[in-house]
């Protein structure tokens, strides 16, 4: 229904666009000319699906060219609407005279012959959807070749990405270096302390007890150092992959987690990771801040994309501006990646990583 109400609209503002076009060939007023332009930006966004394009740095001369080519399209559309109502109005017409004992142009409904109209009426409902689909596209097109930025404005916009995510994964390097070093500081360290006063105190009193202790406590510096080398890489992601890793994650939640889904084939090193490190920041969102009684992952790969998605049950009010969140979605935009966080007040939360595997 949106892509019917697309054309259209598209359709009826032929007429416009060629008022719009007329005013400023007379009087050269760019006004009208780039608001029609953003309107019809707008229309094949929101009902053709097409991607939203800054209107920022149009020219009306490039206004003008895509009003001008957008027109035949826009006859094309709106007659192929027509021929696609028409022939519903055919169809419908015929069968209720068939029903009601008439006859449609001298033909009575024999199996031959309602046959031969049933066969040529789906191969001409084929060729008119495959007509509004080529329509849609060509509309989708026209947008991106005119209103859409320039090579050189995708080249500057393009640096500034690259910039702001180079920029973004020091940060993110750094913070996690830092956070190694207080976990290593905090927590190993102060326990291979303890365990170095005990063996003194023990070598001094020949303490047998105070062995024992120093023992348990060097195995528990051993699993504590086993849980930083986990948190800064798993090894099971490089052995088992990312379904794998994620179960050993799952078992080690204090919150149920159920996953879904793998991947058809293991995609570049660096897209798994970050895919693991996402579902995995989201664990541990869950966990800690939203209450979360259930969670529920998800993984899917298309020919050209990887996506995972975590959802919980929890309170929501998840920050994307958050430290974690934050430098998560920094690793992933640095692979030309998506993060998307929906988590209003109450709940659900939902994040979504989207990391192309090209």
């Amino acid at each position: 229904m949106r892509t019917v109400a697309g054309l259209t609209l598209g359709a009826f503002s032929v007429c416009a666009a060629l008022a719009v076009l007329a005013a400023w060939g007379v009087a050269r007023c760019s006004g009208p000319l780039i608001g029609m332009a953003a309107w019809e930006q707008r229309r094949v966004a929101t009902l053709l699906g097409g991607e939203p394009v800054p209107l920022e740095g149009i020219v009306p001369r490039r206004a003008a060219a895509y009003l001008w080519c957008r027109i035949p399209v826009g006859i094309l559309g709106g007659g192929t609407l027509l021929l696609l109502t028409a022939g519903g109005w055919t169809v419908a017409a015929g069968l209720f005279r068939w029903l009601t004992g008439q006859d449609v142009d001298g033909m009575s409904p024999t199996w031959p012959i309602v046959g031969y109209l049933l066969a040529a009426g789906l191969l001409l409902l084929f060729l008119d959807l495959a007509g509004l689909a080529a329509v849609v596209e060509w509309e989708r097109r026209l947008v991106r070749r005119f209103l859409g930025p320039d090579e050189l404005a995708r080249m500057r916009r393009r640096i500034d990405e690259l910039a702001a995510t180079r920029s973004g994964i020091v940060a993110a390097v750094d913070a996690e270096r830092r956070r190694i070093e207080r976990d290593l500081h905090d927590g190993l360290q102060q326990r291979l302390v303890v365990v170095a006063m005990l063996l003194g105190r023990a070598r001094r009193k020949g303490s047998a007890k105070l062995y024992l202790q120093a023992q348990a406590e060097a195995e528990q510096a051993v699993e504590e150092l086993r849980q930083v080398a986990w948190r800064v890489y798993p090894a099971t992601l490089d052995e088992l992959g990312l379904r794998e890793a994620l179960t050993h994650d799952a078992e080690r939640s204090p919150v149920p987690v159920h996953i879904s889904g793998d991947l058809s084939w293991r995609p570049a090193p660096a897209v798994e990771t970050a895919a693991y490190f996402a579902v995995r920041e989201a664990l541990t969102n869950a966990a800690k801040h939203a209450g979360a009684h259930r969670i529920d992952v998800e993984i899917g790969q298309e020919a050209r994309l990887v996506r995972v998605t975590v959802q919980d049950d929890g309170c929501g009010g998840a920050d994307p501006h958050g430290p974690g969140l934050a430098g998560l979605a920094r690793r992933i935009r640095a692979l030309d990646g998506h993060l998307h966080v929906d988590s209003p007040p109450g709940g659900p939360t939902r994040v979504v990583a989207e990391l192309p595997c090209d």
